[in-house]
């Protein structure tokens, strides 16, 4: 059996290694178009900055590595053309020759990549944006003969670039043109105290300021909003990412609602032989009990191994769905999320309530404990929990998203999470875990 992957990031590696596991015989080919395969794109911020001292750090495997140890066939700097799925065969474009692969199953693990919005003059002043490992050299390089630079997006990937170009010893100006950063995965409450530090670094934040144009000046960039217009040296945009879909619709896959690829939970697509996994596919949230598009790497690895596996083996594996846990960071404060938002219920037709709490993360006489504000969204009436986010000074509160994402998928309520058996100890949390007090303080004295 022939099985090909093309996309060597998480979601292709995770389902080439399956395949090979379940397969021992079967012929298993990774495609990548860069030069590295198992990178993590997450960790391109901290290479930037130089915190990773080298962006080759931002992988498992060497391709001559995986190759050997798991008996895969691995071609780096290799393109995928074309996918013809009658005859089955991948069009590979590869040392200036194009070569045709042929396969009994194919996985799409194409991933995303960079969200550039419209903006006038971006061909004139090509900002930078940031996907792969392998962007990060020729950036350092251009970045270090800046001092002013703007960065065009306060989501995810626009506040950890933020928080790398402060640690280069930029002067950074952060456009949003929502009225808060993080406006997708955060309410209020937990942004506001992302903004206070932020601010608190130096950063310029421009929120509800959308960019409009672009222009180059002799000495640098003018960016122009409704608001005025600001001179900086180098642009960088990071509003996010879209599914890159462009092989899957040559090969006749079809998209979902999100604009990315479809999929059912065998990590099926509607072609026969066909699987997509990774940022390329939706994903089937667990509360919202529908499709979604979240490009986060656990469940792309996950994805791969679901994907893998059916591809030699049709049924052993399925995909549970996601509640959308996320983490980040700026600086020494850590956000974590996980389910939903109190806005975001709301308009899903949840009849929600919620608290937002302070408290502290050790024992009040222990040293080192910080203050945490942890935010809990329940429904109304079952006290099902929606959804939890946390910001601290301390990364712990990760594992407060993490305990909330296994209440949320086994439909726990507040009293269920109120009794549940939490660890205590006054190094590692006070005798009324944050998490407790959040559910007793939404039971409204019921418990």
């Amino acid at each position: 059996m022939r099985v090909v992957v093309i996309g060597g990031g998480a979601a292709g590696a995770s389902a080439a290694a399956r395949a090979r596991r379940l397969a021992p015989d079967a012929e298993v080919t990774l495609i990548e178009a860069s030069g590295m395969i198992t990178h993590a794109p997450c960790g391109v911020p901290y290479a930037l900055s130089g915190l990773v001292p080298s962006y080759r750090m931002l992988r498992t495997y060497s391709p001559e590595k995986f190759a050997s140890e798991r008996g895969i066939g691995v071609l780096t700097n290799s393109v995928a053309q074309d996918v013809d799925p009658d005859g089955r065969t991948v069009l590979v474009r590869r040392n200036g020759e194009t070569v045709r692969i042929k396969w009994d199953a194919l996985v799409l693990a194409t991933g995303a990549r960079p969200l550039v919005p419209r903006i006038e003059g971006l061909e004139d002043v090509r900002p930078l944006t940031f996907r792969h490992p392998e962007d990060v050299p020729g950036a350092t390089s251009r970045l270090e003969r800046v001092k002013r630079v703007a960065v065009i997006g306060g989501g995810y990937i626009g506040v950890e670039l933020a928080e790398a170009l402060v640690d280069m010893g930029k002067e950074v100006s952060l456009f949003e043109m929502m009225e808060r950063l993080l406006p997708g995965p955060f309410d209020p409450e937990i942004s506001r105290v992302l903004e206070e530090r932020v601010r608190g670094a130096g950063v310029r934040v421009h929120l509800s300021e959308p960019v409009r144009a672009l222009s180059r000046r002799s000495e640098g960039v003018v960016v122009n909003t409704d608001s005025g217009s600001y001179e900086v040296d180098d642009v960088v945009i990071g509003v996010g990412v879209r599914p890159n879909v462009d092989l899957a619709l040559k090969a006749g896959v079809k998209l979902g609602a999100t604009g990315a690829v479809e999929t059912d939970d065998l990590m099926s697509t509607n072609v026969d032989g066909i699987f997509g996994a990774g940022d390329l596919v939706e994903k089937y949230h667990l509360v919202l009990r529908k499709k979604v598009w979240m490009p986060l790497a656990p469940a792309a690895n996950k994805e791969g191994q679901v994907a893998g596996a059916n591809a030699v083996s049709r049924g052993s594996l399925r995909m549970r769905g996601i509640v959308g846990t996320a983490v980040t960071r700026f600086k020494d404060l850590y956000l974590a999320r996980t389910g939903l938002g109190q806005e975001e219920a709301s308009k899903n037709g949840f009849d929600v309530e919620s608290t937002t709490i302070v408290a502290k993360t050790k024992a009040g006489y222990f040293p080192g404990g910080v203050e945490v504000t942890v935010k809990m969204i329940a429904e109304r009436g079952s006290g099902r929990v929606l959804g939890l986010q946390a910001a601290g000074r301390d990364p712990v509160v990760a594992a407060y998203a993490d305990i909330a994402a296994v209440a949320i998928e086994r439909r726990m309520s507040t009293e269920d999470v109120f009794f549940s058996d939490i660890g205590y100890m006054p190094a590692t949390a006070p005798v009324w875990h944050p998490l407790i007090v959040a559910a007793r303080t939404l039971s409204k004295g019921r418990f």
